[in-house]
């Protein structure tokens, strides 16, 4: 159990919070492990056997802090919390942040330069580990050329100019990222990025953990009380969550692709883990669907420092953390987004 950013976050398993006159009293198995002052929480967030009492309910309701439950992998299950105001307010707020072009571009730079800085981060540290075994001359270009870019979005331009140097972006760090494979090399080969339907096992794997990054994402933002449909880089579409992918921009190098390259390289995963449908589509087996979905889980648990608030936190969590920074730029208690960039 962790507090940051004014959230309480309960992640021990069979935890029990009550109230305890002015306090949240996090109990297990009898014995009070934490009290925390109501003031001083915004939101508790609790993950899978979590449990409390229906006078904390109500106190917290009261007092207009928020409890959502997730499953313990993260899924949005419900959210208890009284007078909507305060919720109604904040998405007004994003609603109209994301109708002006200013805000919205404001917004989209922040994320894209989180993507950029984390795309590079990763390509430079496959220099750094193994550039005796990758064609460095090529990586070492790609990561050059994604600095220019990262420099460029610092300009002010409009979405559409944003969204073309994101593109550009995105194709060279996919056209350096076969090289990042070291092993099974004949099996996993990359040749592009393509989706709906997968066509290869690399983008297979690609697909399968951006969409749980994405799960992940929209249940923390429904956690906070933002709408995960309204983004500002992502704009409407019916069923798309725009805002889940706006975030998710941050964490595709970071966690996603090098969970990906992680399996391959290790081992973890194989060729005959997948297969292929009479229309091209690569689609994976149950066991190797199960394999990647422990080591997600897994990774989600490796402790890492949050770069901008200094404190050390389960990757996991940093999902959270980011959804709650959102909701403080749109209420106003922050004069910009602090996009995710990992050092």
């Amino acid at each position: 159990m962790k507090k940051y950013l004014n959230t309480l976050f309960v992640t021990t398993q069979g935890s029990y919070l009550a109230k305890e006159g002015e306090t949240i009293a996090v109990k297990l198995e009898g014995t009070t492990r934490l009290n925390l002052p109501v003031h001083t929480l915004d939101g508790v967030v609790c993950f899978g056997n979590v449990s409390c009492s229906p006078y904390l309910m109500g106190f917290c309701a009261e007092r207009d802090v928020a409890i959502s439950f997730l499953s313990e992998n993260g899924r949005f299950l419900a959210r208890v919390q009284g007078s909507v105001a305060g919720n109604v307010l904040l998405r007004r707020e994003q609603y109209r942040r994301a109708d002006n072009p200013a805000t919205a571009c404001a917004v989209a730079r922040s994320v894209l330069m989180g993507k950029l800085a984390n795309s590079r981060t990763v390509l430079r540290r496959a220099l750094r580990d193994h550039g005796d075994r990758i064609d460095d001359v090529s990586v070492n270009q790609g990561a050059s050329r994604i600095s220019s870019i990262l420099q460029e979005i610092q300009k002010e331009l409009s979405l559409d100019v944003l969204r073309g140097y994101e593109g550009e972006a995105a194709g060279i760090y996919f056209s350096v990222f076969n090289d990042l494979i070291l092993s099974q090399n004949e099996q996993f080969i990359f040749k592009g990025r393509n989706r709906r339907p997968p066509l290869d096992n690399v983008n297979c794997l690609l697909s399968f953990v951006y969409t749980l990054v994405m799960h992940d994402i929209r249940s923390a933002l429904e956690s906070v009380g933002l709408d995960s449909s309204v983004g500002f880089l992502h704009r409407d579409r019916p069923g798309r969550p725009g805002l889940a992918l706006d975030l998710m921009e941050e964490f595709r190098p970071f966690l996603a692709d090098r969970l990906v390259l992680s399996l391959i390289n290790m081992s973890q995963v194989q060729a005959k883990g997948f297969q292929k449908s009479e229309n091209g589509a690569v689609l994976m087996k149950d066991d190797t669907r199960k394999s990647v979905l422990i080591a997600y889980q897994k990774r989600k648990q490796d402790e890492i420092l949050h770069p901008y608030l200094g404190e050390k936190m389960a990757t996991g969590l940093i999902f959270h953390t980011q959804a709650l920074l959102m909701a403080r730029y749109l209420r106003g208690d922050l004069d910009a987004y602090p996009a995710f960039i990992w050092r």
